[in-house]
């Protein structure tokens, strides 16, 4: 676990912002709240860690530690669930931005792995609005380009929670964190038009909406490399606009 907090000295963030004329951070924002019997309550943790990561692994950016409580309220009725409100997450984020541009880091995006986070958008629309730079990954799209280029047969209405994407990525990332059952735990529930009112609970009694049986490790490390791929025009898009952005102050 030991690799969820990044292990950079000030000295190694100076030598990496020298080589790249806008720096960016990247922050995974994960929760806390159950996932069925055989995945841990860190598990959109764990999902935020490995994508960061990997992104990480493949651009120069500044990786932060996550922030491993979020707004999981749909949780609320299993044991071990924790959550902040929208407002405080909304505050922790635009601090660690703020923060970050003090310290010459102009540009920062949120790994989000949990889909309750849904204050992160309007995180990130203020922030864009007022001319900063921020980001939210992954959309939706890159989830689905990286669904397909993995073999993830589940489509992402019915992976849902603790189901075939969650599953792989845990069976290749920290394999020894799942516990016996995820093989015959498998529940669908498309429909899910009240779950703001009635939270998981109204859907499911296990916990789990999704196919986690299908999941491999082999889709895991695709779904991944996925996702860093997909990150490239994001970093484009930070780093090159930027500079625009300058020249229209000026």
């Amino acid at each position: 676990m030991s690799d969820l907090v990044p292990a950079d000295t000030t000295e190694d963030v100076r030598t990496r912002g020298a080589g790249v004329s806008r720096q960016v951070a990247v922050l995974p924002v994960g929760s806390f709240e159950q996932h069925g019997a055989f995945l841990p309550l860190a598990t959109d943790t764990l999902v935020a860690c490995a994508v960061a990561r990997e992104i990480a692994g493949a651009y120069p950016v500044h990786l932060l530690p996550p922030v491993t409580i979020s707004c999981s309220h749909e949780h609320a009725a299993w044991p071990g669930t924790v959550s902040i409100s929208s407002v405080t997450l909304h505050a922790v984020v635009r601090d660690i931005a703020d923060s970050l541009r003090r310290s010459g880091v102009e540009a920062l995006v949120v790994v989000n792995g949990h889909g309750g986070n849904y204050v992160l958008g309007n995180v990130v629309q203020e922030a864009s609005a007022r001319g900063e730079r921020m980001a939210l990954f992954p959309a939706p799209e890159d989830w689905e380009e990286a669904r397909e280029r993995a073999g993830v047969v589940t489509s992402l209405l019915t992976d849902m929670h603790a189901g075939e994407i969650e599953t792989s990525i845990l069976l290749h990332a920290h394999p020894e964190l799942l516990r016996p059952g995820y093989e015959t735990s498998d529940f669908v529930a498309d429909d899910r038009r009240h779950l703001l009112t009635l939270g998981m609970s109204g859907y499911t009694d296990s916990g789990v909406i999704g196919r986690a049986s299908l999941g491999s490790a082999e889709k895991g490390k695709e779904l991944l490399a996925s996702l860093a791929d997909s990150f490239g025009a994001y970093f484009s898009m930070l780093t090159s606009a930027a500079e625009g952005a300058d020249g229209a102050d000026g």
